[in-house]
């Protein structure tokens, strides 16, 4: 049986971590580490340091949480899968939500799995993920063919981000260079694609579905 190695084809797998919370770095980093063609490079806790890092450590696999400062985890996948340097990306986050899953693989990502997956799974996610094959979580799956695409415009996702930070109709149109009716639009459409009844249920339903 033959040993992964990274993309110089010699020695373990090089890895990058990007997690705002540093105990959750740790744990990853801990476990991982105990694998001995597995090899943790890099830790960062912001999403705008990660496609940087990959290019200057020769990172072949980044490990990315969806939800952290500066770019998120999907607009880190697709800043590495923009530099070319042939390092993939993998998802590992808590929210496991299918909108989030296809973004995520539209990105450029080649695989999607939650923090709860066990050690050895998550390994071997790695793996297969260097190896250029790519990992989902089952249950994910199959719930982002049933739940379809994201039935958001991109104007109607930035309105109802704007909308859940509490900015007023004014304020979203000045921010989004845009007419205040235009954002009434905007939101009028979005409330009735959720099928809820104001804007902030309208954004509360978006954010847990993924889609903004």
């Amino acid at each position: 049986m033959t040993t992964p190695t990274g993309r110089a084809g010699v020695g373990p797998i090089r890895l990058l971590l990007a997690d705002d919370q540093a105990l959750v770095r740790g744990a990853l980093a801990a476990l991982l580490s105990m694998e001995p063609d597995l090899e943790v490079v890099a830790q960062v806790g912001d999403g705008t340091t990660v496609a940087a890092a990959v290019a200057e450590l020769r990172v072949d696999v980044a490990l990315l949480d969806i939800d952290m400062p500066g770019l998120d985890g999907i607009e880190a996948a697709r800043a590495i899968a923009a530099g070319g340097t042939g390092c993939r990306s993998l998802i590992v986050t808590t929210f496991g939500r299918p909108g989030y899953l296809r973004r995520a693989l539209e990105a450029g990502a080649s695989g999607f799995v939650v923090k709860d997956t066990p050690a050895e799974q998550l390994a071997q996610a790695v793996r297969s993920v260097h190896a250029g094959r790519r990992v989902v979580d089952p249950s994910l799956a199959e719930e982002t063919l049933v739940s379809g695409s994201n039935p958001l415009t991109e104007r109607e996702r930035d309105v109802l981000r704007a909308a859940l930070n509490g900015s007023s109709v004014r304020q979203i149109a000045a921010a989004l260079f845009l007419s205040p009716g235009t954002v009434r639009n905007h939101l009028s459409s979005a409330i009735g694609k959720t099928h809820t009844t104001n804007r902030t249920e309208a954004g509360l339903a978006a954010r847990d579905n993924g889609w903004l």
